[in-house]
This record gives C-alpha cells, sequence and structure tokens, in this order.
C-alpha cells in the first residue's frame, strides 16, 4: 500500500526564510511523488512513530544537505491531487538554516534550488506551496 494513494498521506513542509527574507524554493524532478517539474518548498513524508519536526530535519538534511530549526507552525493544507490519484495533508512550518548550504542530494526528485524574494518566487507553484505563500504572506503583512 501506498502513502498517499491507498490512504491520505501525512508530508511535511519548510518555510526556509534566510536572514535577508529570501525563501528557499526546490523545482521537482521527474522521479518526484507527484507534480513533477513544479517549484515548492521543501519537505517530505512522515514516517510511521516519526513527530512532524523530526520528519522535516531529516528529510530536509537527505535531500539538501543542510541542518534546520524548525520553528512555528504556519498551516495544514489539504493537498488534493485527484489527477494524480493522490491525497495528503501537509503541515508547514517556519525554518531557518543552521548549519550548511543547500545543495541538491537527490537528482531525481529535485531538479533546481534557489532563494528567492518574494516578488521573485515563481508562478508555477505546487498546490500545497501556492497555499503556504499566502498564509505566509498574510502573516507577514498582518
Amino acid at each position: 500500500m501506498k502513502r498517499g494513494v491507498d490512504y491520505i498521506g501525512v508530508g511535511v513542509g519548510a518555510i526556509i526564510v534566510a536572514e535577508d527574507g529570501r525563501l528557499f524554493l526546490a523545482r521537482r524532478g521527474p522521479l518526484a511523488k507527484n507534480e513533477r517539474g513544479l517549484w515548492e518548498f521543501p519537505g517530505g513524508s512522515v514516517e510511521f512513530g516519526e513527530r512532524l519536526k523530526d520528519a522535516l530535519q531529516r528529510e530536509i538534511a537527505e535531500e539538501y544537505g543542510i541542518q534546520i530549526e524548525v520553528g512555528e507552525l504556519l498551516d495544514v493544507v489539504d493537498h488534493l491531487l485527484p489527477e494524480e490519484g493522490q491525497h495528503w495533508v501537509s503541515p508547514t512550518f517556519i525554518c531557518r538554516v543552521t548549519e550548511g548550504e543547500p545543495v541538491i542530494c537527490e537528482p531525481g526528485k529535485c531538479d533546481a534550488i534557489g532563494w528567492f524574494r518574494i516578488e521573485e518566487i515563481p508562478e508555477n507553484l505546487s498546490v500545497v506551496s501556492r497555499s503556504n505563500l499566502a498564509h505566509y504572506l498574510e502573516r507577514k503583512n498582518s
């Protein structure tokens, strides 16, 4: 049985904010589980028995070779992908890098990364990242 397909999956995400306010994004590669070619706030699946923050730190270290501090919960999004037959629930946290510079460690899952100012964020964002960005901007502007 496959997470997100045969039963609802839990995927955790990170809005990683640099000291200058830029946000870290990754473009989903050809081996990604869904939404290939779209930019996203990175994250991954939560394993059975794993805490959300631990899963997020593990995924970011595995995929980008950096350590992060997981901060405040930004939102929880229903990540529904009917055209791909997938259903995920995705909590996203505001984070910061505590060690390292991001690199692509799993090139099949990710084919580009970058730091973006708000006005430079690509338009082709994943479903959950569009929602995350809207919530992040609401919080930042309030």
